[in-house]
């Protein structure tokens, strides 16, 4: 079905970064369904739920909840959002390096929902709300213009509840500035300390003079935030796929000539799903020799 793509800000891209990114994610999903004639990928599970005409906070924040309930999920903090998401049938990967520039996006191509990530965003609190807020988009979004201040704000409520749930995460917020308290929610609920903090002030944990003086000394601190949770959370779902391919005798050369591409083009997709170096294609043949298929050799990182 068509729908508009979803970038997390209009104004810091370029129209023409914006159709690099859209056209980089029809590649994506050419190599999908040629990998689909082979392995049967999760159906598309993600919820499509209506929004009211004029939907307030707490409109968005019961979409996030029966967002969470329709796609199985149990109270208290996901573990992976990632994964939960390809679990549904989103396709996640990360942009290539031409569009660093484009912050996130997500578009359904046909049937299915693809989900796309700054690969300079290496923090998995930031990655996890990224894709939540994609997520939001996905479910909320098919028919909305994209990129205006109000959906990207509906899109950052969702994610905030769908990440920590308010009648939740209420119970465990301090209600003054502590932050070993905060490091703690952080650890546990997989989110950074500013939207901790956002949320602290949202669900009236906080005052305005506390919010204000928090998210103050969390920008004079800089980038990383503490207490850094590791690297973004990694996509598996094609990686997964084309593996079981290569093991089932349809090799990574074959699935890229069913799907038409240049191998250079199918080759950066692969490596934007599985967050390693590019395959190395090498023509074992010499000058005396009747040229061969390439092999494919996978160099990981070191």
């Amino acid at each position: 079905m068509p729908s508009a793509a979803h970038f997390r800000s209009l104004r810091a891209t370029t129209q023409l970064q914006r159709d690099q990114a859209v056209a980089f994610g029809k590649i994506v999903w050419r190599l999908v369904t040629t990998v689909e004639h082979y392995v049967e990928l999760p159906p598309a599970r993600l919820p499509r739920l209506a929004l009211p005409a004029e939907p307030s906070r707490a409109d968005i924040a019961a979409i996030a909840r029966d967002a969470r309930d329709a796609m199985g999920v149990p109270s208290g903090p996901i573990p992976h959002v990632a994964r939960l998401l390809e679990a549904h049938g989103v396709v996640v990967l990360e942009l290539p390096a031409m569009s660093k520039r484009v912050d996130a996006f997500s578009h359904w191509y046909g049937s299915r929902p693809l989900i796309f990530r700054n690969p300079a965003k290496n923090d998995k609190a930031r990655s996890r709300f990224d894709a939540a807020h994609e997520a939001g988009h996905l479910v909320m979004h098919l028919d909305a213009e994209p990129g205006s201040r109000i959906v990207e704000n509906q899109a950052h409520d969702f994610a905030a509840e769908f990440l920590m749930p308010g009648a939740e995460v209420l119970e465990e917020l301090p209600q003054r500035l502590d932050w070993e308290a905060l490091y703690a929610l952080k650890r546990r609920w997989g989110t950074s300390l500013k939207a901790l903090v956002y949320r602290a002030h949202a669900l009236g944990a906080f005052r305005e003079t506390t919010y204000k003086r928090a998210m103050m000394m969390l920008s004079q601190h800089g980038d990383p935030e503490p207490c850094d949770l590791g690297p973004r959370e990694a996509p598996l779902l094609l990686e997964k796929a084309v593996r079981l391919c290569e093991e089932t005798g349809v090799s990574f050369d074959e699935l890229v000539s069913r799907s038409g591409l240049p191998f250079e083009l199918a080759n950066e997709v692969y490596a934007t799903a599985t967050m390693t170096r590019p395959r190395l294609a090498l023509d074992a043949s010499d000058e005396s020799e009747k040229p061969t298929a390439p092999e494919v050799l996978t160099l990981f990182p070191s």
